[in-house]
């Protein structure tokens, strides 16, 4: 049993390591030698008596009890590295943010970090890649995800930001070739852009608790796409109202069933620190909490 603090020269290298997939990699980011990460790397190996990595010529790969560790260490190491965050004023939160930001909710939330949050904490630097999917915070490095819909895992710290109403939209023109307005029965004789994930595509989910099961004529794992082909005119797609809010008013897209609303979507931001999360994670979630709340339910 390890009975004394491990040096974090070891852990760092470990982390680094794990991360970037090679102890090269790992060098330049740490601005050393592959020969010190590997020897830190051993080092911590014959402290713990385990194996943590699967080594070869070409590949660098965890081990079990590696990858065990690992989920364990690295947001321990990721709160220590940031403690003196929570000792910190606003005006002097600093440091690199990893954020992860659905596909759908990206373009619009970009241009509200780009314009206020940056201007706002100059010494944050920001790292933002947008996907819809679910991407492994601390296997991937991220700082704070943010997701559309249901959480089920435990695993990290979870919270609520908004709740985004649903709307179904379509180009005018395809509306029209539809016949002009539908009704709720009309809709299973339409074609649609359904939101897959996984095996499942969702229904469409009224206020009224009411689900709608549809034949897809396109179905996808984004947001983003399905807008796109709702613009094109391939059919009826059910997208949150803040992602589509400058095609409405445009006229590109219209409201499918105005007078009969849908569900709204929890959206909900992820992070792995623990309950002592850095200050400029903190910042972040209340600043999308800010924006996203004159769209709120």
């Amino acid at each position: 049993m390890i009975t004394e603090l491990e040096p974090t020269s070891g852990l760092h290298a470990f982390i680094r390591a794990a991360e970037a997939g090679s102890f090269s990699a790992a060098a330049r980011l740490a601005g050393t030698t592959p020969s010190a990460v590997s020897k830190s790397v051993e080092r911590l190996e014959k402290r713990l008596g385990v194996k943590l990595f699967l080594r070869s010529t070409r590949s660098l790969a965890l081990t079990v009890e590696g990858t065990a560790y690992y989920e364990r260490v690295a947001p321990l190491l990721r709160s220590l590295d940031e403690a003196g965050d929570v000792l910190s004023s606003t005006d002097t939160a600093r440091g690199l943010l990893r954020v992860s930001l659905p596909g759908v909710l990206g373009p619009t939330l970009v241009e509200h970090i780009a314009g206020t949050f940056i201007r706002r904490y100059p010494d944050i630097r920001l790292e933002i890649s947008i996907t819809d999917r679910h991407v492994d915070l601390v296997r991937e490095g991220f700082d704070v995800a943010l997701r559309a819909g249901a959480v089920e895992t435990a695993d990290w710290m979870v919270r609520r930001l908004a709740a985004l109403p649903l709307v179904l939209v379509a180009a005018p023109n395809w509306l029209a070739d539809a016949g002009g307005a539908l009704t709720r029965e009309d809709l299973s004789r339409v074609a649609h852009i359904r939101y897959r994930l996984g095996s499942r595509a969702y229904p469409i989910r009224f206020a009224d608790g009411t689900d709608l099961t549809t034949e897809g004529a396109l179905d996808t794992d984004s947001g983003q796409a399905m807008r796109i082909a709702a613009l094109a005119g391939v059919g009826i797609a059910q997208v949150l109202r803040l992602a589509v809010a400058d095609d409405l008013a445009a006229g590109r897209l219209v409201e499918v069933l105005p007078h009969d609303p849908l569900a709204s979507v929890p959206v909900h931001s992820l992070h792995a620190f623990g309950r002592l999360a850095p200050l400029r994670v903190q910042l972040f979630t209340d600043f999308l909490a800010e924006v996203l709340a004159p769209h709120s339910v």
